[in-house]
């Protein structure tokens, strides 16, 4: 009985010793993620106060394009049944030109206030064509919004309110953000009113293949759909890092990826359209691809692939024989860094560069040339090959913005002068049929080669007892063609 009694106690010992050690891994595993949490003390799961923070400060954007009528080519299906040899030359090439009406069109997105006395950033494509704008804030007041500027290389347009006091959102500096970091997207999406979705940065210096556009995207997968663009993304702080641009999806909704540009890019762009009213963009005049990228396309064409001293970097394709950077570089270099900082993808140089440069600011780029490093200093230029300040013409009456050509643009026409057609919204020019990036070459016989030769020809015009201006000049295509502005409508 007794040896039985010493087997209880030392049973009894045994369990007590377990349930302390039970006991005390659990106080160990509830330790953990404190210790966890107060390693990332910028992290927090709440984001109310982000979400009450920023809410106020984004708006819906409703846009209206009003019917018109528009003058298109249409194939003429009589004319190789009665002129199939081409005998009688028709001018035309076998095309009719016909008048069509356009049908009205509304839409809606976001925009995020920027400045307590009306500016507001939005989407290029929100705004593009829109004849009235109304801006919808949270509290239901509407504003009707005038547009500022655009520019579609950046996707970004400004547009302003007459309010005062309203309530701005705090910017911050987007190259701060960490890739795992919580953000929210808020916005107006399929215009069921303002909405918060929320996730976390998945990547940086994301690139979407856009041609010319520039893209340094911010990737998250915070839910954004059709009417968040132009929305914000906002940190954990409740301050815009990005304005949300596009989602990437098979569907058409989303389907775990959106895409916000910077607000490195949004200041520059946001600053030069107040005073100039279009992007002084610097150029480095080269075109580049990812140094791992173009390695993956080598070996995927079976071919040999040369080694270039290093995998991240920005390969140089092709440089621009009137470029910033001529002189300095040539096909298969490889940039590795620019003002020291270092760069490994075209992404990241288009950020920098159009965020913090301008024509006729000097860049130190840092590069390997058959794997040997080279520096050297170069002075940006404009598209245009030039430092001078890009200037636009956008007169009331014709309700268009203007630039003068580009050496590239004269080389491939065949021209040497020019004023391109930018951004028509409504006014003459869109009255008249012209399109976006048909050149003008002369207006009322005269030469148009500066912008100011454009501001005259418009102001003799409108002196004139027929308030016309004929206007001469050239499609992108090489087509020629011929247009009559009509200046006495309002």
């Amino acid at each position: 009985m007794k040896k039985v009694s010493n087997y209880l106690v030392y049973a009894a010992c045994i369990v007590a010793i377990a349930f302390s050690a039970g006991a005390f891994m659990k106080v160990s595993a509830n330790q953990v993620p404190l210790v966890s949490s107060s390693a990332a003390p910028g992290q927090p799961v709440d984001l109310t106060y982000a979400a009450e923070k920023a809410l106020p400060s984004v708006v819906t954007v409703r846009v209206v394009t009003n019917s018109k009528t528009q003058t298109v080519e249409v194939e003429d299906p009589f004319g190789d049944f009665f002129d199939p040899f081409g005998w009688f030359g028709n001018p035309n090439g076998g095309k009719q030109k016909r008048q069509v009406q356009t049908p009205k069109r509304q839409g809606s997105g976001s925009g995020v206030i920027i400045s307590q006395d009306g500016y507001i950033v939005t989407n290029n494509h929100v705004v593009d064509g829109a004849d009235e704008i109304t801006v919808i804030l949270t509290d239901n007041r509407e504003f009707s919004a005038t547009i500022i500027g655009t520019d579609a290389t950046s996707d970004l347009a400004l547009i302003k309110v007459s309010g005062k006091n309203l309530p701005a959102i705090t910017i911050a500096d987007s190259q701060k953000l960490k890739i795992g970091e919580w953000v929210i997207a808020i916005g107006n999406p399929f215009s069921i009113g303002t909405t918060v979705t929320a996730g976390i940065v998945s990547a940086k210096a994301r690139s979407m293949g856009g041609g010319n556009s520039v893209q340094s995207f911010i990737q998250t997968d915070a839910a954004i759909n059709r009417g968040n663009s132009g929305g914000a993304l906002v940190n954990t702080n409740g301050e815009l890092v990005g304005i949300n641009a596009m989602l990437y999806s098979e569907t058409g909704s989303y389907s775990g990826y959106g895409f916000a540009i910077p607000t490195t890019i949004m200041n520059k762009v946001v600053d030069d359209l107040k005073q100039y009213g279009t992007v002084q963009r610097a150029l480095l005049g080269i075109q580049g691809k990812d140094v791992n990228n173009y390695i993956d396309e080598l070996k995927a064409q079976n071919k040999e692939v040369p080694d270039f001293g290093t995998v991240e970097g920005i390969y140089v394709a092709k440089v621009d024989e009137d470029g910033s950077a001529a002189d300095v570089l040539k096909e298969g270099d490889v940039i590795t860094a620019i003002d020291n900082k270092p760069v490994t993808k075209m992404a990241e140089l288009q950020e920098y560069l159009f965020g913090n440069k301008k024509p006729g600011d000097k860049v130190t780029i840092t590069y390997l040339r058959n794997k040997n490093k080279k520096t050297a200093t170069v002075e940006l230029k404009n598209a245009q090959g030039n430092t001078k300040v890009v200037k636009t013409a956008d007169m009331d009456v014709l309700g268009a913005s203007f630039r003068e050509v580009n050496e590239q643009e004269k080389k491939d026409l065949g021209i040497n002068y020019g004023l391109v057609v930018g951004k028509v919204n409504k006014g003459a020019i869109r009255d008249a049929g012209i399109p976006e990036k048909f050149i003008i070459q002369t207006a009322n016989d005269v030469p148009m080669k500066t912008m100011d030769d454009l501001q005259n020809a418009v102001k003799e015009a409108s002196k004139s007892k027929d308030p016309v201006l004929y206007i001469k000049g050239v499609f992108p295509t090489g087509k020629r063609a011929y247009f009559a502005v009509d200046l006495s409508k309002e």
